[in-house]
């Protein structure tokens, strides 16, 4: 465990807010934290409005700026490490460790996969996220042009993407063609999470049996779309949840019994390959991450 050094996050407030004391504001919409607790940060100034600390009866208004100034406090233990698959003067890929997230959040701020890059790559910036227990490849650009260049292609689906992932239960087919659209449903704890959702978003995913274990598969995953925790739900939505996962069940739902959280891991995923055009010369380059054993053929 470690200490940080606190945060400033700052909103400024829209539409949502008309209505609201800064009170219910915060309980409503930072439901992470109780009523009472937002009752104590008001009262020892944490919360600013305009600059200025504010009481929870005062009546909000659109464009005015709020500010939370958390105080440090102490962040989990988690693998402070990645290796270094590729280097260049306009791009960093490295292969990012289960339990490490990719960006603050969550009760993280300093221990991020962010913050270690950046000690070897002050300026690089990641062009996409993996979720906290997903191992394998993230990329990272070391300059406007690559950024500019690299978004615009994540945009356009430019990129292929290849994972590989545990699934519970023996497949009885080869290949799997998922579609099931995704989006937010209730969950018990968070108000909603991501899931296969009927009035979700438009997702596509092609999984392909690459061995049958013991009461379980090891599936190579495409993705055509990018989802949040897509291939999770996709898997668990053809019967195959992923071995270990807290949150989805078969069905691509999240688990009605002793509900997991987003983040909690116990489940093998891991982005093994990237292939993509080179920002700056456009030539195509394929990244390779070392893959964990459990989830290698004969593993």
């Amino acid at each position: 465990m470690v200490l940080n050094n606190g945060y400033s996050y700052l909103e400024e407030l829209g539409a949502r807010a008309v209505g609201h004391t800064l009170l219910s504001y915060l309980t409503r919409y930072f439901s992470h934290s109780s009523q009472q607790l937002w009752q104590e940060r008001l009262k020892v100034g944490e919360v600013l409005l305009d600059g200025v600390p504010s009481r929870g009866d005062v009546v909000l208004r659109a464009g005015q700026k709020m500010v939370w100034n958390r105080p440090p406090w102490l962040e989990q233990d988690v693998p402070l490490n990645y290796g270094l698959v590729y280097q260049d003067p306009h791009i960093v890929a490295v292969n990012k460790p289960s339990g490490l997230p990719t960006l603050p959040g969550g009760g993280f701020l300093q221990h991020t996969l962010l913050n270690v890059v950046r000690q070897d790559f002050p300026e690089a910036s990641p062009l996409h996220r993996l979720g906290r227990c997903t191992s394998g490849l993230v990329l990272f650009a070391r300059d406007k042009v690559a950024a500019a260049q690299l978004s615009k292609d994540l945009r356009d689906r430019d990129l292929e993407k290849r994972y590989l992932a545990l699934g519970q239960g023996v497949a009885q087919q080869e290949h799997f063609e998922i579609r099931a659209a995704i989006g937010p449903v209730p969950h018990p704890h968070l108000g909603e999470v991501f899931a296969a959702s009927a009035t979700g978003k438009a997702s596509h995913s092609v999984a392909t049996t690459l061995e049958q274990r013991e009461g379980s598969t090891l599936f190579q995953v495409d993705i055509m779309s990018g989802r949040p925790h897509q291939i999770r739900i996709h898997l668990a939505y053809v019967g195959h949840p992923l071995v270990g996962d807290p949150l989805y069940a078969a069905g691509g739902l999240p688990l009605t019994h002793l509900p997991g959280l987003p983040g909690d891991g116990g489940y093998f995923l891991h982005a093994a390959r990237l292939v993509f055009l080179h920002p700056i010369s456009r030539e195509q380059v394929l990244l390779e991450a070392e893959i964990p054993e459990i989830l290698r053929v004969g593993g």
